[in-house]
């Protein structure tokens, strides 16, 4: 089971600062089973690169802390 505090710290260790020095940032929405749903805000919400952050950042960083995760979802 995904821990939501450890998902947390890694959100604002390792993510938020990266999207807040271009203008966007992270909400951790929820975590179902082995999936989370983060929304985009700010500059990012907008970007047409927002699905490439996602898959190759957001998730890309959370799958390398947590084996387990399957995927990070975009609401």
């Amino acid at each position: 089971m995904l821990d939501r505090d450890a998902i947390e710290k890694i959100i604002n260790d390792k993510i938020r600062p990266g999207l807040m020095m271009d203008g966007g940032n992270i909400e951790l929405v929820k975590i179902e089973g082995n999936q989370v749903y983060v929304k985009l805000v700010g500059a990012c919400s907008g970007c047409p690169g927002a699905a490439m952050t996602l898959k190759m950042g957001v998730e890309r960083i959370l799958k390398s802390e947590f084996a387990e995760l399957d995927s990070v979802v975009p609401v």
